[in-house]
């Protein structure tokens, strides 16, 4: 018996490992050598194409494309229909697989319903990109980022909810009361 879940009609490559606790849904392809952690959810129609890595506790909601190059550390969040890239100047006539680019998207990141993530851009721990977004650039930790092309409006706290930062630069989440600190354009939680 396997220690994770595919439903009959998912498609699982050889060379794969997959974590305990995992499930992953209808229609999903999961191809040649990924490295899923435990406690991920594959939704429906998902494909993740070779040697990509997700680390434990990923959620990757229905029709999500995951394409080589991309790493997701722990905890973090692909909403539905969101993509990444792998190639910068794509053609169809032109094998390109040579530079496919890393992206790396950091502990408790989330990506939004049809976000589209440019190739090569790596996505902060804890950073927020809305729904719809094309990030074109570096993403800090804890950013929330909105728009084509994304930027940046504001900060998030760990618990998801948008920070508030008063003189000294502090902010407190609502939530679980953590404190923030908002030095040099770049946040940190203390």
């Amino acid at each position: 018996m396997s220690e994770y879940f595919a439903h009959e009609t998912a498609v699982i490559d050889e060379g794969c490992q997959i974590g305990e606790g995992t499930k992953i849904w209808h229609f999903s392809h999961i191809m040649p050598n990924c490295r899923i952690g435990k406690n991920c959810n594959i939704g429906q129609n998902v494909v993740v194409s070779p040697e990509v890595e997700l680390g434990n506790n990923v959620k990757v909601q229905n029709n999500v494309s995951i394409y080589t190059g991309v790493i997701c550390e722990d905890d973090v969040f692909l909403g539905p229909s969101m993509v990444f890239t792998n190639v910068m100047n794509p053609r169809s006539a032109v094998n390109r697989r040579d530079q496919y680019l890393e992206t790396k998207v950091g502990t408790g990141a989330s990506i939004g319903a049809n976000a589209t993530i440019v190739c090569g851009n790596p996505i902060g721990k804890f950073a927020f990109i809305g729904a719809g977004a094309v990030v074109t650039k570096e993403v800090a930790d804890y950013a929330l980022l909105v728009g084509n092309p994304a930027k940046q409006i504001g900060w998030m706290s760990e618990f998801g909810h948008r920070l508030e930062f008063d003189e000294n630069n502090r902010a407190i989440c609502p939530e679980s009361k953590d404190e923030y600190l908002l030095e040099e354009n770049r946040v940190k939680k203390i």
